[in-house]
C-alpha cells in the first residue's frame, strides 16, 4: 500500500511539474510565434493564433530590428555592463567573504550581518538618493555602473561564498602557509578552485539579474546616449510613436534566447552552490 501511494505522488508530482513547464514555457512560446508574424495579425485578436495565410513574416521583423533602433550598440552596452559587473562581484565578494571567515572579530561579524541585511532592503527606498549619487560620482556610463552593481549584488554574494569557505578545512590553507604561500597565493591557488561550484552558481544568478534590469540602468545612465537591452526594448517605437510590436517580439526573443541557455546549462551548478552556500558549515 504504501509503494501505491508513493507512486500516485510521483504521478501526481509528474503531472504538476508539467504544468508548471508548459505555463513556464507558453509565454515564451508566444513571443516566438508573434515574432514571426506582421505587424497587423499580432495586433488582432489573432496575437493567441499562429501565422495564417499571409501572417507569416518570416526572419523580416528580426532584420528590422537589427537594422534600428541601435540594437546592436544596445546589445555591446549591456554584454559590458553584465561582465565587468559579475566580474566584479566575483572577484570582490569570493575575497571579502574568505576574510570574513577567517578572521575572526566583532567587525567582521557587523559586516557579515550587514551583508546580509542588505538583501532586505527593497531597491525603492535607495533609488532615488542613488540616481543623485551616481551622477555626482560621474558612475552614470556603461564603463562604471559596475560598481553599483557591485554594491547591490554583493549581499546574495558574500551569503552564499560564507557558506562555501565555512566547508573549507582551515587546515589546507595553514599547510599552504607553512610552505611560504602568501594570503593571496593562498587564495587564488588554493581556495578559488574549491570555491568554484559557488562561483558558477554566482555568475549564473548575477548575470541573468544585471542582463534583464531595467530599473538600475534607466535611473543612472543617459538615455539619450545610452541603453541596455531592456532599455531599447521599451523604446522600441516606429514613425509617429507607434509601437512596432513585430521588431519588438524579435528583439526580446533575441535578448532572452542567450539568458536561457546559460540558465539551462548551468542550472545544476546553481543547484549545487546554492545548497553548499547554505548548508555546508
Amino acid at each position: 500500500m504504501k509503494k501505491e501511494g508513493s507512486k500516485v505522488k510521483e504521478v501526481l508530482l509528474f503531472i504538476l511539474m508539467c504544468i508548471l513547464t508548459v505555463l513556464w514555457i507558453y509565454p515564451v512560446f508566444m513571443i516566438l510565434v508573434n515574432s514571426l508574424k506582421v505587424e497587423s495579425a499580432i495586433t488582432t485578436s489573432s496575437v493567441f493564433s499562429m501565422p495564417g495565410p499571409g501572417q507569416f513574416a518570416g526572419l523580416a521583423n528580426y532584420t528590422e530590428a537589427l537594422n534600428s533602433q541601435g540594437f546592436l550598440s544596445s546589445l555591446g552596452y549591456s554584454t559590458l555592463i553584465t561582465v565587468t559587473s559579475v566580474a566584479a562581484i566575483i572577484l570582490c565578494c569570493s575575497m571579502c567573504a574568505w576574510y570574513i571567515i577567517r578572521v575572526k572579530s566583532k567587525f567582521n561579524n557587523f559586516l557579515y550581518y550587514l551583508f546580509v541585511f542588505s538583501m532586505v532592503v527593497p531597491f525603492q527606498m535607495v533609488m532615488f538618493t542613488l540616481s543623485q549619487t551616481a551622477d555626482l560620482l560621474k558612475l552614470n556610463t556603461p564603463y562604471n555602473i559596475w560598481i553599483i552593481y557591485l554594491g547591490f549584488g554583493a549581499g546574495l554574494a558574500v551569503f552564499m561564498f560564507a557558506g562555501f569557505v565555512k566547508s573549507i578545512p582551515v587546515e589546507i590553507e595553514e599547510a599552504a602557509l607553512v610552505d611560504g604561500c602568501t594570503p593571496l597565493q593562498i587564495f587564488f591557488k588554493i581556495v578559488c578552485p574549491i570555491l568554484k561550484p559557488t562561483m558558477v552558481s554566482v555568475t549564473i544568478l548575477q548575470a541573468m539579474w544585471v542582463w534583464n534590469d531595467y530599473l538600475l540602468p534607466t535611473l543612472v545612465l543617459d538615455i539619450t546616449k545610452y541603453k541596455t537591452i531592456p532599455m531599447l526594448i521599451q523604446y522600441f517605437r516606429g514613425s509617429y510613436g507607434r509601437v512596432a510590436m513585430g521588431p519588438m517580439m524579435a528583439s526580446i526573443m533575441m535578448t532572452i534566447i542567450p539568458i536561457i541557455i546559460v540558465y539551462i546549462l548551468g542550472q545544476k551548478h546553481i543547484i549545487k552552490g546554492v545548497a553548499a552556500g547554505a548548508v555546508k558549515g
